[in-house]
This record gives C-alpha cells, sequence and structure tokens, in this order.
C-alpha cells in the first residue's frame, strides 16, 4: 500500500455510544432512490453507486490504494447496511 495521507490513519476501531466506530471513512446508509453518501473526517465526498465509486472518492481524498481498505473497519465504517451493498439493483 502507498503512504497514507496525514491526518487520514487508521486509528483502532472504538464504538463510540451509539455504535458509531472511529473509522475515518463513513459509508452511509443508502438511500432511497439509491447510492450510499460517502465521508472522509466527516467531509462528504460524494454518493458512490459502486465500490468502484467509493475508491474514486478516495483517491481524490490522498488514499491511492483505496481498495485494499474497503474491507478493514479501523478505516471504513459500512453503516445502515451489508458492506459493498448500494442499494442499486
Amino acid at each position: 500500500m502507498g503512504k497514507t495521507p496525514r491526518g487520514l490513519r487508521a486509528r483502532p476501531v472504538r464504538r463510540r455510544l451509539g455504535g458509531m466506530s472511529d473509522a475515518p471513512i463513513v459509508v452511509h446508509r443508502a438511500s432511497g432512490t439509491g447510492g450510499r453518501r460517502v465521508t472522509v473526517r466527516g467531509q462528504i465526498m460524494g454518493l458512490a453507486h459502486s465500490d468502484d465509486d467509493l475508491v474514486e472518492f478516495l483517491r481524490r481524498a490522498g488514499l491511492p490504494d483505496a481498495e485494499d481498505l474497503l474491507d478493514d473497519p479501523s478505516w471504513v465504517e459500512w453503516q445502515g447496511g451489508s458492506g459493498h451493498d448500494y442499494g442499486t439493483r
């Protein structure tokens, strides 16, 4: 994996009140029309309709090898549904 940008390093997964973790990347629940909002450290990156979209958003945030992080809970918190499911069937 490439060099990790300052401020985006993974932290040990700790659950906060309400079940949320401290993961720097959050993939929010699917919208009613499909797609999931993606935030990195609280900044909205866009609406992902696939893993390819998610990886592109993370690349733009400075994570060139983001596909390696998608299943790592210290990096990515998948909220309101299964990981890799974007509600676009």
